[in-house]
């Protein structure tokens, strides 16, 4: 078994994995989330052009603004799946960070653990030497009392 310096290095060096990959995560989320916000603005912005659109249809619009509106709503579209590629993509690296961090959080767990271990063996140990001690005392002072 590691002696106890070991086991306290290994458990310092696996919690600070753990805070830089839990510093990971809360990048990678924020970053999602604010990739989510791009798209939710994106196709919050598409949907107001196509009510705009429908109103000025029913007002009556020349072919040219008609040609310019449908150009502009692919433009629009191709903006928004690639968005939504790059919401996929933000949401896979986060995933990715939660799963380093929960196998950095599961070592530094385990290093915890056998340091648990240790000390009670250490503790029982030391109560072994007191019992043993106790026993050769009281095994004295009843030969002396003779």
């Amino acid at each position: 078994m590691a002696s106890p310096s070991q086991l306290t290095t290994l458990i310092d060096l696996a919690r600070r994995e753990t805070d830089d990959a839990a510093k990971r995560l809360g990048a990678a989320l924020k970053a999602a989330e604010d990739c989510q916000q791009k798209l939710d603005m994106l196709s919050g912005y598409r949907d107001d052009y196509a009510a705009r659109f429908e109103a000025s249809l029913a007002a009556g619009m020349t072919p040219m603004a008609y040609r310019n509106f449908q150009a502009f709503m692919d433009k629009l579209e191709n903006a928004i799946n690639g968005q939504q590629e790059v919401v996929r993509n933000a949401r896979r690296r986060g995933e990715q960070e939660k799963a380093v961090w929960q196998a950095s959080e599961r070592k530094r767990m385990s290093y915890t653990t056998l340091e648990n271990r240790a000390q009670e063996e250490a503790l029982k140990l030391e109560a072994k030497r007191d019992q043993k001690a106790m026993d050769e005392h009281a095994a004295r002072q009843a030969y002396y009392k003779r």
